[in-house]
C-alpha cells in the first residue's frame, strides 16, 4: 500500500475495526479518557494526526506515521499497549478478511485533496 501525504516524512494510513454490538457508548467513554502514558506511547512511537469514527459498530481510523508495520513494532509489546489492548479486547469482533502480512484491515488511499 502507498500512503501519499504532504509531508515526506509521515504518511497517511487508514484501517477498519468492527465494534461487538451494544459496546458503542462504553468504547466511546474510554475514547473519551485515553490514558496518557498510551497517548505518549503513540506520541513516541512516531504517530500523529490519530482519529477513530465510529458509524454503529464499524470503525474506521485514521493516523499519519512514518511507517506503519515499523511503528507497530514500537508499539505492540509495549507493557502500556499490551494493557491498553487487554481493555479494548471484549468491544471488538474478530477482524475478517485480513490480507497476508496484514494487521488490520487496510484501506487503500485512492484521492487525497491538501
Amino acid at each position: 500500500m502507498v500512503a501519499m501525504s504532504a509531508s515526506p516524512l509521515l504518511r497517511r494510513y487508514a484501517f477498519l475495526l468492527h465494534l461487538r454490538p451494544g459496546a458503542e457508548a462504553e468504547y466511546d467513554a474510554a475514547h473519551c479518557a485515553v490514558w496518557p502514558e498510551m497517548l505518549a506511547l503513540l506520541k513516541r512511537a512516531g504517530i500523529c494526526e490519530y482519529s477513530i469514527y465510529r458509524r454503529e459498530t464499524l470503525l474506521v481510523l485514521t493516523l499519519r506515521c512514518p511507517d506503519f508495520e515499523a511503528t507497530w513494532r514500537i508499539i505492540e509489546n509495549d507493557p502500556v499497549n499490551l494493557r491498553w489492548q487487554a481493555a479494548m479486547a471484549p468491544f471488538f469482533v474478530s477482524a475478517e478478511n485480513l490480507r497476508i502480512g496484514e494487521r488490520f484491515p487496510m484501506l487503500e488511499e485512492v484521492f487525497y485533496l491538501a
